[in-house]
């Protein structure tokens, strides 16, 4: 990376920047003492835990700070000129046109009421038809189809991932000097995810754009970034060229952050990922010396004393004292891994907990005025269509897929939550009723789920203590004082201190949060256990310790569990079985051992190929799958992946229902294709990395 530093100066020169917030009559720093460069045509990559100051440091650097937020010390400077010194009208010139944003949510950062070619064109000033001229060649640079239909639509007309190239299109209008991309796929399904990286270094590549890029997905850095800084409490710990940082960490933080992440191909029986003990200090309370000493498994006497940013050489940083005999290997930074409480063998699953036999969830569409006259059959949303199989006592069944491929649906409808149109459902040895109707009160009991959002799963006026207590007394029967006392005991279970039964929602953190509502789900303790996304918006080190006490949970209390997720890393660590969905159906389902060996059906292919590897040097070949996932409505006959298989067959695909083939290990595979066709041309063609690296 030593060519982006051959220019002479900086695109951007962040010199000891310090920003603060005010609270009451006091002030609190956020960001520290930062200084970074960032060159013409390079990206760099910022990461770190919520709480290490990202945004903080991303919002100082455009000037953009809210109300109570400023700038207590140091400078900015983009491409010669000094920020700090502009006015607040003078900055707004640069906002857009020399600095430009693509933000984490596209469908709040783009007007509902107005057409995407209008809001494309909106800060170029041109003539109408010019305007509409210039949008539809945006649209092309960043590969939509039909760019004219895209243009006069309004944004809720589009997908997820189309609104993400618009905000890139309109990013790039203005061939801004800095690019600033804030987690901009964060919220997409991992294919999506995939395009959209594809589309963001080759536009960045092709223009010679200098990028910012904030985000704590370690893989999509490794795929995307030629340099990496790493924040922790406000101040920046490392800074070092992509592959030197993740092939040799020189700050025991970032060993902690590379060591959190599930890599493909490993599981739970093998390994255990060794989560960051303790927690990012609040703002008002750093501790003296080394700010991330109480954390730090190598932390001895020196490190009471404040580092230095140690400087290795002309290209890396470092604020460690301990960093040389970390870069000769005299000393590990890893934290303490979990012991795996038994040896790696065959997972044998108890008694069935949960049978679906041919499950479905048909939702009608609403009607035509034409159509309600012709009495034409109402057309519907096949969102779970024929789904059958099981789940036992002590066994996690992983089920993954896009967005819209049925997952949720499913699970709502093992819930109760909505109707099913046709099917089975037994729980135990009992008839399990459609909707909640019907339900009795052990039925309840048995059933529990955990939300993606802990946010919205927690009610905000209500303690921990009295959240945790209502599951006793409502579906229990226990009195107020026995439930206090088992509250308690939930939180010691989730590894929280007693004290925060006191404490409302808001005073904990993200992860904080999702421990009290797992804690809760568990306090009836559950025949079934559904988890929908529950780690997806967690930093990584915070993931790690979620995914490891679900399962020490599940273990203690013999439930079965459904965990619901579209990162197939996270689902292979944490799974005994792992069913692929698409469109309403099972396209595979396995072993977690053997669904990342070839043969698997071309739809677990496209999505394996699409997650970014942790490996920034190696060579990775993504799978396009063209179109996004089809309305189930339309579901074609044949194969409902026939529109997109990169493995298309023809007629047979389009005509004929696949058959279900099992391999020698037992996998099932939905598939016209001969497995031993699939295997030998899917080992040739994927090279995967199988979570070889030493844990």
């Amino acid at each position: 990376m030593a060519a982006f530093r051959e220019h002479k100066n900086p695109i951007l020169n962040v010199e000891h920047l310090t920003a603060a917030y005010r609270q009451g009559n006091d002030s609190h720093d956020a960001v520290r003492d930062v200084s970074l460069k960032v060159y013409p045509g390079e990206t760099l990559g910022l990461v770190g835990e919520s709480g290490s100051g990202k945004t903080t440091l991303l919002l100082a650097i455009m000037r953009y700070l809210p109300p109570a937020g400023f700038l207590r010390a140091g400078t900015i400077e983009l491409d010669g000129q000094d920020l700090c010194s502009l006015s607040d009208s003078e900055i707004r010139q640069v906002w857009g046109k020399q600095i430009a944003l693509v933000p984490q949510d596209p469908q709040s950062s783009l007007n509902p009421s107005m057409r995407v070619g209008d809001q494309l064109t909106e800060a170029l000033d041109l003539a109408q038809t010019s305007a509409k001229s210039r949008a539809i060649e945006l649209l092309e640079a960043v590969h939509i189809k039909d760019p004219e239909r895209v243009a006069d639509s309004y944004p809720h007309q589009i997908s997820g991932g189309m609104q993400q190239r618009v905000l890139i299109a309109m990013a790039l209008s203005t061939d801004p000097a800095l690019l600033v991309l804030d987690e901009p796929t964060t919220n997409l399904d991992v294919t999506t995810q995939a395009e959209i990286l594809e589309l963001i270094r080759e536009q960045v590549r092709a223009r010679g754009t200098t990028a910012l890029y904030v985000t704590h997905n370690l893989g999509v850095v490794a795929k995307l970034c030629d340099r990496v800084a790493v924040m922790y409490a406000g101040e920046l710990v490392e800074s070092a060229d992509t592959v030197r940082l993740y092939r040799t960490p020189l700050h025991p933080y970032t060993q902690g952050l590379l060591d959190s992440v599930p890599i493909i191909g490993e599981t739970k029986s093998s390994v255990r990922l060794r989560a960051i003990q303790g927690q990012i200090p609040p703002i008002d309370e750093h501790p003296p010396g080394c700010i991330f000493a109480p954390r730090c498994p190598i932390a001895i006497d020196i490190c009471m004393e404040q580092p230095p940013l140690y400087v290795v050489d002309s290209g890396r940083r470092t604020q460690c004292h301990r960093w040389e005999t970390l870069q000769t290997g005299e000393v590990s930074a890893r934290q303490m891994s979990p012991a795996i409480s038994q040896p790696a063998q065959k997972h044998v699953a108890g008694a069935p907990v949960i049978t679906l036999e041919s499950l479905k969830v048909h939702f009608p569409l609403k009607r035509s005025l034409r159509e309600t006259i012709s009495r034409s059959p109402a057309e519907v949303v096949k969102a779970v269509d024929g789904v059958s199989g099981e789940v036992s006592r002590g066994d996690t069944l992983g089920l993954v897929g896009e967005s819209g491929s049925g997952k949720t649906t499913l699970a709502r409808a093992v819930m109760g939550l909505v109707d099913t149109t046709g099917g089975d459902m037994t729980l135990i040895s009992a008839a399990l009723p459609s909707g909640l109707p019907g339900r009795d009160l052990d039925t309840l009991r048995s059933l529990q789920m955990v939300f993606q959002d802990p946010d919205g799963a927690l009610n905000p006026y209500l303690t921990i203590g009295e959240s945790l207590r209502r599951p006793f007394i409502s579906l229990l029967g226990l009195s107020r004082f026995q439930a206090d006392a088992e509250a308690k005991k939930l939180l010691s279970a989730v590894h929280l201190p007693e004290n925060f039964t006191r404490r409302l929602p808001d005073q904990l953190s993200g992860g904080e949060k999702q421990r009290v509502a797992i804690a809760r789900a568990f306090a009836t303790n559950p025949d079934l256990l559904i988890c929908d996304e529950p780690v997806s918006s967690l930093d990584v080190s915070v993931q790690a310790s979620i995914l490891n006490l679900l399962n020490q949970l599940k273990v203690a209390n013999q439930s079965g569990m459904i965990f619901i997720s579209h990162d197939l890393a996270v689902v292979g660590y944490l799974a005994d079985r792992i069913a692929v969905m698409y469109s309403g159906k099972l396209m595979e389902v396995g072993d977690s051992e053997d669904l990342f060996e070839p043969p698997y059906h071309p739809y677990t292919e496209a999505l394996i190929s699409a997650i970014p590897q942790m490996d920034p040097e190696a060579e990775q070949e993504h799978i396009p799958l063209g179109e996004t996932l089809q309305s189930p409505s339309t579901t074609p006959g044949g194969c409902p992946f026939h529109s997109r298989c990169p493995r298309f067959l023809g007629n047979i695909c389009i005509q004929v229902t696949p058959p279900w083939k099992a391999t020698s290990t037992g996998k099932r595979i939905y598939c016209h294709i001969p497995l031993d066709e699939l295997g030998y041309s899917q080992t040739r063609r994927l090279d995967l990395h199988h979570g070889s690296q030493d844990r």
